[in-house]
């Protein structure tokens, strides 16, 4: 990495040594280096070899001050860490990387009990952000599930009690003008009955694990959503086929990218209409992913882009909420749906939409 500098390197012993007492280091999400006072790293965690773009190798031995565009801050920190001025030290920075522009991160300087160590830690702060939205997204999801559950339990046993009263009542009456009142009553007694069902079926269905490959899932809900619009849409396959099989639900799976799909063509028909609408299903593999507070190696990244006119900004923040739609006449379960089902695979769903461009990301740990 551009700038860094490399005093003499440490003894191959000291650098095993320092693998060994460090490795655990490894297990972490944040971004970690044991630095000398002088700033020399003594030990770089894969965190912080994959948000830097350079090897532990490289990283170790390197002045580590040089990784941020204000050096001399971290430079006096570690003089004052040095020198027992603080237990801790906190302040916002900006990291550099290689081919890539600088992040923005927390650095936490901490002294230890070994002479000439210093840890500084380094939380990005997007990074940060995103965590406390994924546990937002959690939090809402669990009291959706808890709320959806009971009202669907409360709405059930009296609506069985509606729907057999009317068809009694209909064998009472002779006049004709009259049954068509009773059928009305069956008919909507159905309908929520139906809706009650559709609420409870993610809770209800057994989480059926086998091995999956995200492109026959894919490939599966292309041939569905063209049959359904075999004119004016275009269904683009942009796929990362080096991605392995996982264990996880294949059919709830399918019923996830059906749903965002179908929901894209629906707010498609203008395009559709016209000729030009566009839906892209992207597969990626997305490294050192942090879901939650647990980290994972790898990820499959799953996009669903559409050039649609995007998601209203009145339900932008409330999209994945039970009952919320964006057009008349839809069931606002879609998305609630593949939210459950995502989180079932311990994966989150994220959508971003500004007007020609929704995207709708899908993360599921690999093995």
């Amino acid at each position: 990495m551009g700038g860094l500098r490399k005093p003499a390197l440490l003894p191959p012993a000291k650098s095993a040594s320092a693998a060994t007492r460090f490795h655990s280091f490894d297990l972490l999400a944040t971004l970690v280096a044991v630095v000398q006072g002088n700033g020399t790293v003594v030990f770089a965690n894969s965190a912080l070899e994959d948000a830097l773009g350079s090897s532990r190798r490289t990283i170790e031995g390197s002045h580590f001050p040089d990784s941020f565009t204000e050096p001399h801050i971290l430079s006096n920190a570690l003089e004052g860490a040095g020198g027992n001025e603080f237990a801790a030290l906190r302040y916002d920075a900006w990291l550099r990387r290689l081919n890539h522009d600088p992040i923005p991160v927390h650095v936490i300087v901490t002294q230890t009990e070994a002479p000439d160590e210093i840890i500084v830690e380094l939380l990005p702060l997007e990074q940060q952000a995103r965590q406390d939205r994924e546990e937002r997204l959690a939090d809402q999801a669990q009291a959706n599930k808890e709320l959806i559950r009971n009202l669907a339990h409360e709405i059930k046993n009296p609506l069985g009690g509606i729907r057999g009263a009317a068809q009694l009542l209909e064998m009472e009456i002779e006049s004709r003008e009259l049954t068509e009142y009773t059928q009305v009553i069956i008919r909507e007694a159905d309908r929520l009955q139906t809706l009650v069902d559709r609420l409870l079926a993610p809770h209800r269905r057994p989480h059926l694990v086998g091995d999956v490959n995200i492109h026959e899932v894919c490939e599966r809900v292309r041939s569905l959503i063209l049959a359904e619009f075999p004119k004016g849409l275009l269904v683009v396959r942009d796929y990362d086929t080096s991605i392995p099989e996982f264990r996880g639900d294949r059919e709830q799976l399918i019923q996830t990218v059906l749903n965002i799909a179908h929901n894209a063509c629906q707010a498609l028909s203008e395009r559709i209409a016209a000729g030009n609408a566009l839906v892209t299903f992207r597969t990626r593999v997305a490294r050192q992913i942090t879901f939650g507070k647990q980290r994972y190696r790898l990820a499959l990244e799953l996009h669903v882009i559409d050039n649609g006119p995007g998601v209203p900004d009145s339900i932008k923040e409330r999209i994945f909420y039970p009952l919320v739609s964006g057009r008349d006449g839809g069931s606002g379960l879609g998305l609630t749906l593949a939210q459950t089902f995502v989180q079932q695979h311990h994966g989150s769903i994220e959508c971003e939409s500004v007007p020609g461009r929704t995207d709708f990301q899908i993360l599921i740990p690999l093995p």
